[in-house]
């Protein structure tokens, strides 16, 4: 069923006085929490044994999902690695040095994207029926699915990070594996891989350097 312009404007009416209403209360973070989500923050190699259990991990993806994504286009799709078997057949895509890493975190995300991800798009973004604009069109497609998907990636990164569990990116794995164990006969492709949990930070070396703001940054 079609919204009315009426209640169209109602909503972006009482989305503007939320988004507003919510600046008056925090109007920023304060150093310790951003320090908790990206300054301090660290990717971790070594975990303490103790259960992510799954309703905190469904509140950081939906915490997660709220981030932008162009076109509300939400590619990403999640697989959360945590028994035993799922964790041999994700360690055959591994790295030798990656291996134990995965094994001793409580939880392994697979971040992963949808190539059908614009069919879901009348749902997803009412006013306008966008599928014509990919349909068929499979570089797009796959531009679109990685870039968004990989920014759900680092959302959910941030999301565990401000529940207080930490995080552990890894890279150094098969896609093609990955994506023969878990999404065999599926429109899903695996991006990256997301080790969770309580860290043991007795692992942890000095912070490496960062580039400063001028060689990174420039204005046009």
């Amino acid at each position: 069923m079609s919204i009315t312009s009426d209640a169209l404007e109602a909503k972006r009416n009482d989305a503007q006085a939320a988004v507003r209403a919510l600046r008056m209360r925090k109007p920023a973070l304060d150093d310790d929490c951003i320090d908790l989500i990206l300054r301090g923050a660290r990717n971790h190699y070594a975990w303490q044994d103790r259960p992510v259990p799954r309703e905190l991990l469904q509140a950081i993806y939906e915490t997660a999902a709220a981030g932008p994504t162009s076109m509300n286009s939400c590619p990403a799709r999640f697989v959360f690695v945590t028994s035993s078997e799922g964790k041999d057949r994700l360690a055959r895509s591994l790295k030798p040095a990656n291996i134990d890493k995965m094994r001793t975190a409580p939880v392994t995300a697979i971040v992963a994207h949808d190539l059908e991800f614009w069919a879901h798009l009348p749902f997803l973004f009412p006013h306008d029926d966008r599928r014509p604009m990919f349909e068929g069109k499979t570089a797009h497609i796959e531009a679109t699915a990685f870039r968004n998907g990989t920014l759900q990636g680092a959302y959910f990164m941030i999301a565990a990070r401000a529940v207080g569990l930490d995080v552990g990116a890894m890279s150094g794995f098969s896609n093609e594996v990955v994506d023969e164990e878990f999404f065999a006969g599926t429109t899903l492709k695996s991006n990256f891989l997301i080790n969770l949990g309580y860290a043991d930070e007795t692992a942890l070396f000095q912070k490496l350097p960062r580039f400063p703001f001028d060689e990174a940054c420039s204005f046009a």
